[in-house]
């Protein structure tokens, strides 16, 4: 007989995201009272089924679909299926929406509120988890987080609250030449979002905009480029793997490598070798 599977949940909170919460759990036989969160609740499926009561109806979300609570709304929630359920979950506080709207200069009285609770949305799901992944884990980089936190919050609450239009990113050259330059100097420590932004005077997500529609990428997927452009120099040079990665601001040898392989088709070792005959 195969070993009977185990409830798992590990809690944690993104420090760079204003303290995000965040849920990743397997239950099975658990079963929540009633209860409420002062922000808002959103879920997304991995695996099994869950059933909740909210604003008076029963609710069922299975496996990739997401389930979406409002702040202050009572609800419960339990195994809809023999296995019970696994999800992800991201716990923002009402402050973090209004934040979110205001860097987008969109009007509104209040925090936005969501329609309905459970959505299937394919590529939602996989972005959310996504995210979820990226802001539970430490490798990526502050200004990678807090863009990728930004732009899903905005696609989730686009498709399933209340918000009025967006209008089109402007055109700022002075300021995205601005932030090149500064993310160019910075290339192993680089800025986070609010200082790229407060550097150039204008709001994180407003700059975030911009900058993607003027170069057709986000800030951190630019200092990527930017960052294996100069590791490749490095390494033509002499440097050693782990040198660069240093020196560079990658996590460790190995996240150089597995970058530097996606890019160029070769480890930066046999990459080093190849151009100067140099030891991998």
């Amino acid at each position: 007989m195969g070993t009977p599977a185990k409830e798992q949940v590990r809690f944690s909170t993104a420090g760079d995201i204003g303290g995000l919460e965040l849920l990743s759990a397997r239950f099975i036989e658990h079963r929540f009272a009633p209860h409420v969160h002062d922000g808002y609740a959103i879920a997304v499926l991995e695996a099994g089924a869950e059933r909740y009561r909210y604003r008076g109806e029963e609710h069922l979300a299975a496996a990739g679909s997401i389930a979406v609570l409002n702040p202050d709304e009572v609800h419960t929630g339990s195994k809809a299926s023999e296995q019970g359920w696994r999800y992800r979950v991201f716990y923002p506080q009402a402050w973090q929406f209004e934040a979110l709207l205001a860097e987008l200069e969109l009007p509104h009285a209040g925090p936005p509120m969501f329609r309905g609770s459970v959505h299937r949305d394919v590529d939602l799901v996989a972005t959310l988890l996504q995210l979820h992944r990226l802001l539970e884990h430490g490798e990526a980089s502050i200004l990678q987080r807090q863009t990728h936190w930004r732009e899903v919050m905005l696609q989730l609450l686009q498709r399933h609250a209340c918000l009025p239009s967006l209008r089109a990113a402007g055109r700022e050259p002075q300021a995205v030449v601005r932030a090149k330059e500064l993310l160019g100097s910075r290339l192993g420590q680089p800025p986070s979002l609010e200082e790229l932004a407060a550097a150039v005077n204008l709001s994180p997500f407003h700059f975030a905009r911009v900058f993607r529609r003027a170069t057709g990428l986000p800030p951190h997927a630019w200092l990527k480029q930017r960052r294996l452009e100069q590791a490749r120099a490095l390494l033509k040079g002499g440097g050693t793997p782990l040198g660069v990665a240093l020196q560079l601001g990658f996590a460790d040898q190995s996240h150089l490598g597995r970058q530097f392989k996606q890019a160029y088709g070769v480890a930066p070792g046999a990459y080093r070798k190849a151009c100067g005959g140099l030891p991998a």
